[in-house]
């Protein structure tokens, strides 16, 4: 089934072209990442896509049978609104039965609950609610009394995914999903339950994301955009820049070729009279248009950079047993750390588990509650944080730079100005005299990278640096952080960021407890899903002891205790079978309840629905009659 067809797209911004001539077209079941630079009109091709902005030219079609739901950076919500009641916003019959079903909860009307429930029934509602429930628990929302407007930039991101799954579940309907960079503010756990939900999901789907690994595990299909052109790759990320080397080494031996001819050619034009004949009518157009391959452009700017870092003397940074606690919440229990020259260490763990806070502390912008840390004379940090630029609204981009510095130097005594400098992280002469206000999310992302090299620190600190970069200048970016001499730390979710830089990893395990692990992330993640089998296998065992010896101390404490109520045979057996079925129940209801949570087909979900409310049904009978005998034992 074809979902999108699109024809010879153009579109343009003033002088710029983004894409020009471009088509395509997406078939259900299509996972399909789009993979560009900053500004190349990606996020662009999706609005158009979406019938939010409108090409200069060409066609689009999209399949009258589909709905398409897209997930962005904007995201548009009433602050007064609690997360429960964004969610209700959704504009679908089983949402509408829901809100339904709660109205009639409130209001006690027996009628309005009958029409209520035939609602819920005939829109299968309760799958819906059950699935928006499991969602919402993935993506760690629990409370969702809690008002839009008092939420993190990421708690918000979260609860729009959220949504915007929900959304794609609701019509039971043929779904587009776009994506664009939904991993941004999700863990790890989140990342990898997102790319299972993918996977299973009868969801075709188009996506762009810097994360390579989450690519990889999603998308079969790439679109390169690239010099107003949109180039296709069937395979992994891998396989997609072993293709575009190729094409690239392709077009420079046209070149070379096209070059030589029109060495040959030029001196034949020159040499001819100025009247034609027929056949030097013709060579000469053959001429005109080898001239113009000849003078093909393929010179790529380039982020490398070779810069002449400052001396690391022998003190770098120690951490010695520093605390650190909100309120109740602790974050840090006298932590001990010597970092050393050359030393590239990775900090992960959760959501507010108190990685940025370590960040801060280390740098003294936060105060610590105990400890000491002593830093050595000649660090200087580099912080490449979340919050962004701080500038001024007319503040021109070189304006921006040169107030560090009017030259950066390089190795070998070598300088360059901070115009070039700013045009190895593609910004033209134009953009640079543009405002900063002017420019895009990723490019002020990547001024922002570049603000914090340019003033040569030798202890580079980033806190999620992967977020809002392009692909092109995350590459760049990891190879020059391969070569940097000084000490670094990195927090990031991007496990394919995280496995190149890294080899050495601090994880926050909660309670003010950082593991020291050597090894990249995925060696820890693995590590930590062993770790974590084993606890449960042994918790399992504690419990299973415990079951065991449960019986005879109760047996033993009661003896001293008033003579109970001898039971019926009957009762005897019942009692016996209720407490040999209670913990089947139990394991059965877990087992259950976490398939729920890594399933994501509706049918299925909707029979685990089921039998978790006939297991708990039965669960919660069989307790009740239990709690009933031990009254009759206890009667006197």
């Amino acid at each position: 089934m074809n979902y999108v067809s699109v024809e010879n797209l153009t579109k343009s911004y003033g002088i710029k072209t983004l894409f020009k001539n471009v088509s395509f077209h997406v078939n259900e079941g299509d996972k399909i990442a789009i993979v560009a630079k900053n500004g190349s009109g990606k996020s662009t091709l999706l609005k158009i896509l979406m019938g939010k902005e409108i090409a200069d030219s060409g066609t689009v079609i999209i399949n009258k049978d589909i709905q398409v739901v897209l997930f962005d950076q904007e995201i548009d919500f009433e602050s007064d609104l609690t997360i429960d009641e964004f969610m209700m916003t959704l504009d679908s019959a089983p949402i509408l039965a829901l809100k339904k079903y709660h109205h009639a909860l409130l209001s006690g009307n027996p009628d309005e609950m009958e029409t209520a429930l035939a609602e819920m029934e005939i829109h299968k509602a309760w799958d819906l609610e059950n699935e928006m429930s499991q969602i919402l628990s993935q993506l760690k929302i629990t409370d969702l009394t809690a008002k839009m407007g008092m939420l993190s930039g990421g708690q918000i991101k979260r609860v729009a995914l959220a949504k915007l799954l929900t959304e794609t579940r609701a019509e039971h309907r043929h779904t587009l999903l776009i994506m664009d960079e939904p991993t941004n503010h999700l863990d790890v756990e989140m990342v990898e339950w997102l790319e299972n939900y993918l996977n299973k999901a009868k969801i075709t789907l188009l996506l762009v994301t810097h994360d390579r690994y989450f690519l990889d595990a999603v998308c079969g299909i790439i679109w390169e955009m690239e010099d107003q052109n949109l180039y296709f790759h069937n395979g992994s990320y891998a396989t997609y820049l072993e293709n575009k080397m190729i094409r690239e080494d392709n077009l420079n031996s046209t070149i070379d070729k096209a070059q030589n001819l029109y060495r040959k050619e030029l001196e034949w034009m020159r040499r001819q009279p100025k009247a034609r004949t027929t056949k030097s009518k013709s060579r000469q157009d053959d001429f005109y248009e080898t001239e113009k391959i000849a003078k093909t452009d393929t010179r790529k700017e380039s982020l490398e950079l070779d810069f002449e870092m400052k001396r690391l003397g022998n003190k770098i940074l120690e951490l010695k047993d520093i605390s650190k606690s909100y309120g109740d919440k602790l974050l840090l229990k006298d932590f001990s750390y010597s970092f050393q020259r050359g030393e590239k260490v990775g900090i992960v763990g959760k959501n507010g588990a108190g990685k940025s806070t370590l960040l801060n502390i280390i740098q003294g912008f936060e105060p610590k509650d105990s400890g000491e840390i002593e830093t050595g004379e000649t660090i200087k940090f580099g912080y490449f944080s979340q919050k962004g630029l701080q500038y001024k609204e007319d503040e021109r981009v070189i304006d921006f730079i040169r107030e560090i510095s009017e030259n950066f130097p390089l190795a070998n005594g070598r300088t360059i100005s901070a115009s070039q400098f700013l045009r190895l992280f593609l910004f033209d002469d134009q953009t640079q005299y543009s405002p900063i206000s002017k420019l895009s999310g990723g490019e002020k992302r990547r001024l922002h990278l570049m603000y914090i090299l340019y003033q040569n620190p030798n202890f580079l600190i980033f806190d999620e640096p992967t977020n809002d970069l392009d692909l092109p200048t995350l590459t760049v970016l990891e190879n020059f952080l391969l070569n940097f001499q000084g000490s670094l730390i990195i927090v990031s979710h991007d496990r394919y960021f995280m496995d190149r830089i890294v080899d050495h990893i601090l994880a926050f395990e909660g309670e003010g407890k950082i593991k020291d692990f050597i090894g990249n992330f995925s060696e820890y993640r693995e590590h930590k899903k062993l770790e974590d089998g084993s606890l449960k296998q042994e918790d399992k065992k504690v419990k299973a002891e415990e079951k065991i010896v449960e019986k005879p101390v109760e047996i033993e404490i009661s003896k001293p205790q008033a003579p109970k109520k001898k039971l019926s045979f009957k009762e005897q057996r019942e009692l016996e079978t209720i407490e040999k079925e209670i913990p089947d129940f139990e394991e059965k209801r877990a087992k259950i309840l976490d398939q729920l949570n890594d399933e994501a087909d509706y049918e299925k979900i909707s029979k685990l629905s089921a039998e978790l409310e006939s297991i708990s049904e039965k669960l919660e009978m069989h307790e009740m009659r239990w709690l009933e005998i031990q009254e009759i034992m206890g009667e006197a």
